[in-house]
């Protein structure tokens, strides 16, 4: 038997943070790729801590939705799950490149295989472009567009821009946008100043988050002049400073991030069948282009 664990971050303020952790779950839980799917959490229940000993499979593997490689990835989430000689070192990463570690449980007599996060693997770039697609309801948006891929950026964790600038550069490269640039909320470049960044009249900005909080649905909107008060909500497209700025919000409430998860399990050895195709093909644009935008509860989102 064989079990996939969610390791998200949760929120004790938000009710809505653990929102995309249930739908991704779900979603690979219709596939009946894993005996056992199990959402597992730092600041919610169910806890990192005790999930592993409910679990009735030996092998298992642990999937952290997280954008980068970090405090949370290299410690809090071995230690809470009692991951026996674990190591950041087993990763071998630059920062961007964590992909397996496979690790016993000897209390409970189980193999877990520790995935990197999400937000590093390299089918996340898909999702951030699938998120442009989403917010313009365009399958094919590229040609004169921009697309902003923002981050929170922090002197703490180097890694975080790594991740962000790792993404970028891929989505470079294909040629789809006419620009593509890495923006940050507490370095520089910042997304306060998105307009001076961009000559393209239409600028898509997808924050690399997993879920929406107060820095995607109260900072970033007011930063880049959206609105001036975030509960009245702003246009999408919002006009800016002669531009036309499309605000994706978090991508990890995209639909393609059980794509990802999946495709971290696999990396690890996870025998899945056919359920990666069936997850990309069951993927639908979200957006409803009404134009409108929500506010969930305030929580980072990271």
């Amino acid at each position: 038997m064989q079990a996939l664990v969610i390791a998200a971050h949760g929120s004790h303020l938000n009710p809505n943070a653990s929102d995309p952790t249930y739908a991704h779950a779900d979603t690979v839980r219709e596939t009946g790729a894993f005996d056992e799917v199990r959402e597992a959490f730092w600041k919610e229940e169910p806890h990192f801590r005790e999930v592993i000993r409910t679990l009735e499979a030996d092998e298992v593997f642990v999937v952290p939705l997280f954008i980068s490689e970090g405090y949370f990835t290299e410690q809090v989430i071995p230690r809470e799950l009692r991951l026996d000689d674990w190591d950041p070192e087993r990763w071998d990463s630059d920062g961007t490149s964590a992909s397996q570690a496979t690790l016993a449980v000897d209390d409970v007599d189980k193999t877990v295989h520790y995935c990197g996060p999400v937000g590093t693997h390299d089918a996340m770039t898909d999702v951030i472009v699938q998120r442009a697609e989403s917010v313009t309801e365009d399958p094919d948006v590229g040609e004169g567009f921009g697309l902003a891929v923002v981050g929170h950026g922090t002197e703490r964790n180097e890694n975080s821009a790594k991740a962000i600038e790792y993404h970028t550069d891929r989505i470079r490269e294909q040629d789809r946008f006419d620009e593509v640039k890495a923006l940050f909320m507490d370095e520089e470049p910042e997304v306060d100043d998105v307009t001076d960044y961009f000559e393209t009249d239409d600028v898509v900005v997808v924050p690399l988050f997993v879920a929406d909080g107060y820095h995607t649905q109260e900072d970033i909107p007011e930063d880049m002049g959206l609105t001036e008060d975030y509960r009245l909500g702003w246009d999408v497209p919002g006009e800016v400073d002669g531009h036309r700025i499309w605000y994706a919000g978090a991508v990890g409430t995209e639909g393609l991030m059980a794509d990802v998860i999946l495709e971290r399990a696999v990396d690890a050895g996870a025998d899945v069948g056919d359920a990666l195709e069936a997850v990309r093909q069951s993927v639908t644009l979200t957006g409803d282009g009404d134009g409108d935008a929500t506010r969930p509860n305030a929580e980072p989102g990271d």
